[in-house]
């Protein structure tokens, strides 16, 4: 049996995608003297959810006020905006307009507008048709919301920055470190990995798509379920850029449990199209041939995803219809840009949304945290996470400082 490690860290993260990393990076500025690490699976940071998002900086108007993604999202878009600005990453503070095209939309949009200004966002501003098309000429609706403290950002680049921080404070990144199991001891988590134990005195689990087989290591809830689901990108052929000049979204039908696809403007110049969203068949399957299958049967098995597939059929099925029919994907954005034809576009990237579902088949609707004995585990942190990335931060801080014991000096090493 392997011997238990001679070092034993203060507080160990296992994740390092964009929420491990802020919160290692928040805990070692509050903590200076923290003996601290970030986990990371795979040989380099922020590889999945963190890597493959479409890069938005969200305003924080979809979220039911009240909730953790309402509160998070404002407080962290605009500690974002500072932290970029300071270190100098380049953002674009390029608006959003929500769309409606159909007078039956016209009611969610309003509703939109009240969570908004509930939410604290005075920026908002209603716009008719002639407003869209002053913003956006080549778009068309009867009536949107324009959100000027909408951007975007490349999202990988913050996160190595976020490592950046942490190895300037003395944290260590232990990279290629895939968790295998954990176990508990004398007030002592170790953490059985690929390449070696690591142990310490408490532990934060930031997993993403792997966030609830991780927190079952430790006896944790065995709901809420992650069931992946992939989006698919198109990205317009640069000579069409003209056509969009800023996000452009759908209002959202709550007949849906996703957003719809959507327009987004990207740092390099590109725009993306999409996505859609379909049952990945890995939880990192990235393409329609990735595909692992004890975690497929998995997710079909669930009985949380066997009553949203229920429910949703049909949409779903329009969903892998547009998938491998790019004609119906471009017919579904044309409802914005009519002028978009098939020709216009290639095919982009693709990510993968760690989405949490509950036994009876409905979406998690919030960021979930959840602890036990010398270990927290963050259960549920999809889009706005990574707008929100800072204040989790802090939020997960405040929580295991309390839950640790942090500002008690016996607990330094």
């Amino acid at each position: 049996m392997r011997e238990w490690a001679a070092m034993i860290y203060d507080v160990a993260i296992v994740g390092g995608g964009i929420v491990g990393l802020a919160t290692g990076r928040e805990l070692l500025r509050r903590h200076p003297s923290l003996r601290l690490a970030n986990l990371e699976k795979e040989r380099a940071l922020g590889k999945h959810q963190t890597g493959h998002n479409s890069g938005v900086i969200h305003s924080g108007i979809y979220y039911a006020p009240g909730s953790l993604k309402a509160k998070l999202c404002v407080e962290g878009r605009k500690a974002l905006w500072e932290y970029c600005e300071r270190k100098q990453i380049e953002y674009r503070n390029v608006g959003k307009l929500i769309v409606a095209t159909e007078p039956e939309e016209l009611p969610r949009l309003e509703e939109l507008q009240r969570r908004g200004l509930a939410n604290g966002i005075t920026e908002l501003s209603v716009v008719d048709a002639a407003g869209i098309q002053e913003r956006e000429p080549h778009a068309r609706g009867i009536k949107a919301i324009f959100s000027p403290v909408t951007g975007i950002v490349d999202y990988g680049a913050v996160a190595r920055s976020y490592g950046e921080d942490i190895r300037e404070m003395g944290g260590d990144l232990l990279e290629g470190h895939e968790v295998l199991g954990i176990d508990r001891k004398n007030g002592v988590t170790r953490l059985r990995t690929i390449a070696g134990d690591v142990e310490a005195r408490a532990v934060v689990t930031c997993a993403g798509l792997q966030s609830d087989v991780v927190a079952r290591m430790t006896g944790g809830q065995t709901q809420p379920k992650i069931v992946p689901f992939r989006g698919d990108y198109l990205i317009l052929r640069p000579e069409k850029r003209y056509l969009v000049k800023g996000n452009i979204y759908p209002v959202p039908d709550p007949a849906f449990p996703f957003l719809g696809v959507h327009f987004t403007p990207r740092m390099n110049g590109d725009i993306w199209l999409g996505p859609n969203a379909v049952l990945a068949f890995a939880r990192e399957g990235y393409s329609f041939t990735d595909i692992n299958p004890a975690e497929l049967f998995e997710s079909l098995t669930y009985p949380g995803f066997i009553r949203m597939a229920s429910k949703n059929w049909k949409t779903g099925f329009g969903e892998m219809y547009r998938d491998v029919v790019r004609s119906a994907y471009v017919d579904a954005l044309k409802r914005y840009i009519p002028e978009l034809e098939v020709e216009d576009t290639l095919p982009g990237p693709s990510g993968v949304r760690a989405q949490a579902l509950n036994l009876d088949g409905s979406l998690v609707d919030d960021f979930v945290f959840e602890g036990s004995d010398g270990v927290m585990h963050v259960r549920n942190a999809p889009s706005p996470a990574a707008t929100s990335s800072l204040a989790i931060g802090a939020y997960i801080a405040d929580d295991a400082e309390r839950r640790f014991g942090l500002g008690n000096p016996t607990v330094a090493v």
